[in-house]
């Protein structure tokens, strides 16, 4: 049997298990262990070791996926759940609109499987810093636990919409946008008198 078939294989059970049977009350999935299926930085899933070419397969994984508290990715059907590795994020931003300005403008999202996401409190924005070269990486949270990094060009439209809030009590500038009436902070500046 090849890799795509086992590929299919998989996506079939899961599928079945989807849409058919509910689970009991008070069962809970069988922990199935690890899983030869990853998702790379740049938002591709592989499937022992090969790329899964197929977008409805990965956008019939992905309705199943979650992640922990610990920060662990999980396939989870009514009857099973099986750990994936995932080297950042499970999606990636490739798109962005904005409608209306300041604090009345609204932001939205596309991830990689064409999932459209509202910037808001329920899928708030936060950014990282990498500690040695102080760039940036942006996510914006999605269900379930999950993320979406945003990729570089969709951060620049970003920040071409910042704006700059003066934070007296700290000496700081806060700089970020706004989306659905709340500021969602890009990044900081001391002040300078």
């Amino acid at each position: 049997m090849n890799e795509n078939q086992k590929t299919i294989d998989l996506a079939e059970k899961l599928w079945t298990r989807l849409r058919g049977q509910k689970p009991d009350t008070g069962r809970h999935p069988q922990i199935c262990g690890d899983i030869p299926m990853s998702i790379g930085r740049d938002g591709t899933w592989f499937y022992q070791g090969g790329p899964i070419g197929r977008i409805e397969l990965v956008k019939l994984f992905s309705s199943v996926l979650q992640r922990d508290e610990e920060g662990g990715h999980w396939l989870v059907t009514p009857a099973e759940m099986a750990r994936i590795e995932v080297e950042d994020v499970a999606f990636i931003a490739v798109e962005m609109q904005n409608e209306g300005e300041g604090k009345d403008q609204n932001i939205r999202f596309r991830t990689n499987i064409d999932q459209w996401v509202e910037l808001d409190d329920d899928h708030p924005l936060r950014v990282e810093h990498d500690p040695e070269t102080d760039e940036p990486s942006p996510y914006v949270g999605l269900e379930r636990g999950l993320e979406a990094r945003l990729n570089r060009a969709v951060f620049y439209q970003l920040v071409e919409l910042a704006e700059e809030i003066s934070d007296p009590d700290h000496n700081m500038i806060r700089i970020g946008v706004y989306s659905h009436g709340k500021f969602f902070e890009i990044g900081r500046m001391e002040a300078t008198e």
